[in-house]
C-alpha cells in the first residue's frame, strides 16, 4: 500500500476507559494507530476538554426492551424512562454534533441555537457543559492536537529516514483531514472565521510545531546527503511541506470535500522532501 493509501483512522465514540485497543493501517512499512479518546473533565480544571475519545461520529444508545401485562396501569408504569446521560457523556455528543454540522457542504456558522436543535436540548443545556462556543471549539482543537501528535511521535519512534519521516508525517496530516471533513474546516480556519481569535491562533502554533518537527528531520536528512547549508536548506523545504499540507486541506474544504487532500501526493511529498 502506497503512502498516500494508508489511511489514519481516527474513530470517536463515548464508551472505553482511557486508551483502547490501536487498529492498524499499513502503510510504507509502518502501522499508524488509531488514536483513542475519551472525553472528559481534567481534574483541577473545571469545564476543560480532556481530548480522550474515540473517533467515530456514530454514537448508539441502545434502549432495552421491556415486556408488560396488557393491564393500562402496568404498561405506564413500565415504560422506559429518557435516560440521563453519564458524567461526561453529554459533552462528546455536543462535540460529535458540532463536527458532524460543521461536514455539511457549504454550512455557515455554527450557532449555538442551531446545534441544540440537532441534540434536542436547550441552548441553556449546552452552557452546562461548555462556559461558551469558544470552548466547544477548544475541545475539537484538542482532539486534533492529540491525535496528530500522538501519531507523530508514533512515527519518529518506528522511522529511523529522516527524509520518510517528513513523507509519513504530512500524510497523516492529510489522510487525518481526508476521514474528518469538519476538523479540517477547523485546522484549516474556516470555521473560525467569526469565533474568538485565540482559536485561529492555536491552530497557527499547531502548524508551527508541525513546521518545527519537519524542519528538524530535513535537517538531518540534508547532512546525511553531505548538503553545505543543512539548516538554511531544512527551513526552505519545511515551510514548502507545511505550505502543501495547508493548501491541500483548504482546497478539500472549499471543493466541498471533493478534491481528496491526498491525490497524487507521493510524487509531491518525494521531490520536496529528497
Amino acid at each position: 500500500m502506497s503512502t498516500a493509501e494508508c489511511a489514519v483512522c481516527c474513530h470517536w465514540s463515548v464508551g472505553a476507559e482511557a486508551w483502547g485497543a490501536l487498529a492498524r493501517c499499513e502503510g510504507v512499512g509502518l502501522a499508524f494507530p488509531d488514536v483513542s479518546v475519551y472525553l472528559h473533565r481534567r481534574p483541577g480544571g473545571p469545564g476543560k476538554p480532556y481530548a480522550r475519545m474515540l473517533f467515530n461520529l456514530s454514537c448508539a444508545v441502545a434502549n432495552p426492551d421491556t415486556s408488560v401485562d396488557a393491564n393500562p396501569a402496568v404498561e405506564l408504569a413500565a415504560a422506559p424512562a429518557r435516560k440521563r446521560p453519564k458524567p461526561g457523556e453529554r459533552r462528546v455528543q455536543i462535540l460529535q454534533t458540532l463536527a458532524r454540522m460543521l461536514e455539511q457542504p457549504g454550512s455557515e456558522r455554527v450557532t449555538t441555537a442551531a446545534l441544540a436543535a440537532q441534540l434536542d436540548v436547550s441552548e441553556a443545556a449546552l452552557y452546562r457543559h461548555f462556559a461558551s462556543k469558544a470552548q466547544m471549539f477548544e475541545g475539537l482543537i484538542e482532539f486534533i492536537e492529540t491525535s496528530l501528535f500522538t501519531v507523530i511521535n508514533q512515527l519518529l519512534e518506528r522511522e529511523p529516514s529522516p527524509a520518510l519521516q517528513v513523507q509519513k508525517i504530512a500524510t497523516a496530516l492529510l489522510q487525518f483531514g481526508e476521514k474528518n471533513p469538519g476538523m479540517t474546516r477547523v485546522m484549516v480556519g474556516d470555521a473560525l472565521v467569526f469565533e474568538h481569535e485565540r482559536l485561529i491562533a492555536r491552530m497557527n502554533q499547531f502548524f508551527d510545531r508541525v513546521e518545527s518537527q519537519l524542519r528538524q528531520s530535513l535537517r538531518q536528512a540534508a547532512e546525511a546527503a553531505g548538503s553545505n547549508t543543512p539548516t538554511v536548506d531544512a527551513q526552505a523545504l519545511a515551510s514548502a511541506v507545511t505550505s502543501l499540507v495547508i493548501g491541500r486541506l483548504q482546497r478539500y474544504a472549499r471543493t466541498s470535500f471533493k478534491r481528496l487532500p491526498t491525490e497524487h501526493l507521493d510524487l509531491a511529498l518525494q521531490r520536496l522532501s529528497c
